[in-house]
Parts: C-alpha cells; sequence; structure tokens
C-alpha cells in the first residue's frame, strides 16, 4: 500500500528531473550558438568564421543534393563495417588477454603499438597497402579494437572474486563459467565501449576520408570545400557529420535499450541488473 502511494510522486520527482536536464541542455546549446555567434562577428569575415545563420542556409542548401545522401550514406557503411569489425574482435581478444596472463603477455605489445601510433601515420600507411576507399574503414578499425580490447580487461578485473572463488568450487563448464560469471559483468562496460566506440569511429573515419579522399565521403566533400575556400560549405558538412554522429548514437541507444540480457544470468541468480 506504502509502494503505491509513493509510486506517483516518484514518477513525478523523476519527470522533473528530466524536464530539468532538457532546460539545462537546452540552455547549453543556446550559449554555445551565442559563443559561436560572438566569435563569427568579432573576426568579421565568412571566410574565416562564418556564423551559425551561414551555416545553417549552407546545410539547408546541401540536404538537396544528390551528392550529399551518397556521400553520407557511404561514410555510414564505413562506420558500421568499422564498429562491426572491431567491437567482436576486441572483446574476444579481450577476453583472451583478461583470463589468461599468457594471452595478456602476448597481446601487450600489440595494444601498445596500436595505441602509440599516430593516427595520420596509420592512415598514411594504410593508404599506401589498401588504397583509398578501403583505408577508412580499416584505420577505424585499429582504432577502436584497442579501446574495446581494454574496456573488456577492464570489466573482466571487476569481477567479483567470491563469485569467482564460488564457480571454481562447484563442477560448472567452462562455458557455464563464461555466460553466468563473466558476460553479466562484461555487459555494461562493452556496451560503455561500443557508445565511445562509435563516436571514435565516426572521427578516424572522416579524418581518414579528408587525407585520402575516397570518391564518395564526407570527409572528401570537406576537402573539396577548402580547397575552393568555401568556408560556409565546409563548416556545413562538418554540421552534417555531427548531426549523422548524434542520430548514430540515440539510435544505437534506442537499440541497446531494447534488447534484453536477463537471459544471461541463471534462473538462481540474485545479481540481475
Amino acid at each position: 500500500m506504502l509502494a503505491k502511494r509513493r509510486s506517483p510522486r516518484l514518477r513525478s520527482s523523476k519527470r522533473s528531473a528530466q524536464d530539468s536536464s532538457l532546460l539545462w541542455f537546452c540552455q547549453g546549446v543556446g550559449v554555445l550558438l551565442l559563443c559561436w555567434e560572438l566569435g563569427s562577428r568579432i573576426i568579421g569575415s565568412d571566410l574565416l568564421f562564418p556564423g551559425p545563420l551561414r551555416v545553417l542556409q549552407g546545410f539547408i542548401r546541401l540536404v538537396p543534393q544528390g551528392n550529399f545522401l551518397q556521400s553520407l550514406g557511404h561514410s555510414f557503411v564505413r562506420v558500421i563495417l568499422g564498429i562491426v569489425i572491431s567491437v567482436p574482435l576486441g572483446v574476444g581478444v579481450g577476453m583472451v588477454a583478461g583470463m589468461d596472463k599468457r594471452g595478456g603477455a602476448f597481446f601487450r605489445p600489440w595494444f601498445s603499438i596500436i595505441s602509440a601510433t599516430p593516427v595520420m601515420s596509420v592512415i598514411l600507411i594504410v593508404f599506401l597497402i589498401l588504397g583509398a576507399e578501403r583505408t577508412p574503414v580499416f584505420t577505424a578499425f585499429l582504432m577502436v579494437f584497442p579501446v574495446m580490447a581494454a574496456t573488456t580487461i577492464e570489466g573482466l578485473r571487476s569481477v567479483d572474486p567470491g563469485l569467482q572463488e564460488l564457480f571454481r568450487i562447484y563442477p560448472v563448464s567452462r562455458g557455464e563459467e563464461i555466460r553466468y560469471l563473466y558476460i553479466p559483468t562484461l555487459v555494461p562496460f562493452i556496451l560503455g565501449g561500443l557508445r565511445s566506440s562509435l563516436s571514435l569511429c565516426w572521427k578516424v573515419v572522416v579524418a581518414a576520408e579528408i587525407l585520402v579522399q575516397p570518391f564518395r565521403a564526407l570527409g572528401t566533400r570537406m576537402q573539396m570545400a577548402k580547397a575552393q575556400l568555401e568556408t560556409p560549405e565546409l563548416f556545413a558538412w562538418t554540421l552534417a557529420t555531427v548531426i549523422a554522429a548524434a542520430l548514430s548514437q540515440c539510435l544505437l541507444t534506442l537499440i541497446l535499450s531494447k534488447v534484453p540480457y536477463f537471459s544471461l544470468y541463471p534462473p538462481y541468480s540474485k545479481k540481475r541488473p
């Protein structure tokens, strides 16, 4: 009875907290646009730093053009391919490195070299080997792969030692131990790493496209606008990239919210999310 009385109040409190967050978000956007406009007025040249209204006009002109959707679609496919390749491999290698000290020692030099190599050097080297069309995808893989592996290793280190000892005492198979002990612990880490990797993947793919200029790509259009001194168009393509990355993040969040993983837990487990 008490729970029923409290539930409307809790819902109201949650709704007010969401409204407050939305209000602060809108205020942050407003201040950002205001700073942008002030910076544009101080510089006083659209060639160097166009204002938000001029960029918005350029963006509206870009949308109906056929090359806009083609460039956006090809860049989006490259981002998805980079994620699809790097996330499973990163998680798999991370589990091997995190569950076995020999595996960790074996892959440590790989992680160190990939993490320490500058992104631009990776893009140039891969471009010489694979060409312009494949370079953005492979570069994204090289940048996202160690992030997912490190996230997985960190998740394995957070497993409760008491539960590990319990699973060693009872006669369970290695597969059941991975499914009921390690995977439920890893899921929040993997999901967090996936969100971070998606943002990183967009940045790396577009950076590679700017440098190697594949046929249809957002980065190629940015480079062309820069070469023609069309600064408002350059900002408009950048705005398109930011919007695409934000929408893909929202789509990923929506998909993950619809995917249940309660089945990963055994029926007797009390440690359910």
